[in-house]
């Protein structure tokens, strides 16, 4: 096996360009999604007494029936709640998945932009097998894009449902409930943005790894054989 051979080349071209664009922006997907930390608060009142903050802390992978109301609200209001509040709904799954997906496509097109920078002579001259591998991976992280970009949206529309219904159990007069308010989601939108951008991004790829293997680049015929010498 033949050693590393540094080439720039492959950077300025659609192969690498897009492999490099794929690195950069599976980092932004993955940190905007488990990077994410809020919370939801409510200003509850008593038969008209003064108001008290509670508030509910939830971050990455978003198990928000973890998510429990503090101060504890079976404390106020005479055990109008006879056991701790807590949000509604586990999305881990769809949130893992998107982040796990975003991980390790991070982690492929890092290596892959190496071997084109270093080892591009042994990539095309493999016999196209390392190009055909590279096509079937690339077309395996674009559908795993659009399956947890798609699911990651609908959990994110679920977590903002959660987090925006009225706390229970309160009644007038006698409890009086007011919204304090939840922390803004503007980075897991830009989230999905950055999932469904990195769809596109692989989509392209495709056929530019495509174009690399021998279904569109015919391996070159072998060289011509010396016919018969001519009898003397």
């Amino acid at each position: 096996m033949s050693g590393p051979r540094l080439e720039l080349g492959p950077a300025k071209e659609p192969l690498g360009l897009v492999r490099g664009l794929q690195w950069f922006f599976s980092i932004f997907a993955f940190a905007t999604c488990g990077g994410y930390g809020g919370s939801v608060s409510f200003r509850i009142s008593c038969n008209g007494q003064s108001n008290t903050t509670v508030t509910a802390s939830f971050a990455y992978p978003f198990r928000l029936n973890h998510a429990i109301f503090t101060p504890s609200l079976t404390q106020f209001c005479n055990k109008t709640w006879p056991a701790d509040v807590h949000l509604v709904g586990d999305f881990s799954s769809s949130a893992q998945f998107f982040v796990t997906v975003a991980v390790f496509a991070f982690l492929y097109s890092m290596a892959a932009l190496g071997v084109y920078l270093g080892y591009l002579h042994l990539y095309r001259g493999a016999g196209g097998k390392l190009p055909l591998v590279d096509f079937l991976a690339t077309v395996a992280f674009s559908f795993l894009w659009l399956v947890s970009s798609s699911a990651w949206a609908k959990a994110l529309t679920d977590v903002k449902t959660s987090t925006a219904a009225p706390l229970p159990n309160c009644h007038l007069p006698a409890v009086t409930c007011f919204p304090g308010g939840v922390t803004p989601m503007g980075s897991l939108n830009v989230s999905v943005i950055f999932g469904f951008l990195n769809l596109i991004l692989w989509l392209g790829a495709s056929w530019f790894v495509y174009k690399e293997t021998h279904f569109h680049r015919p391996p070159p015929p072998p060289p011509p054989t010396a016919g018969p010498t001519a009898a003397m």
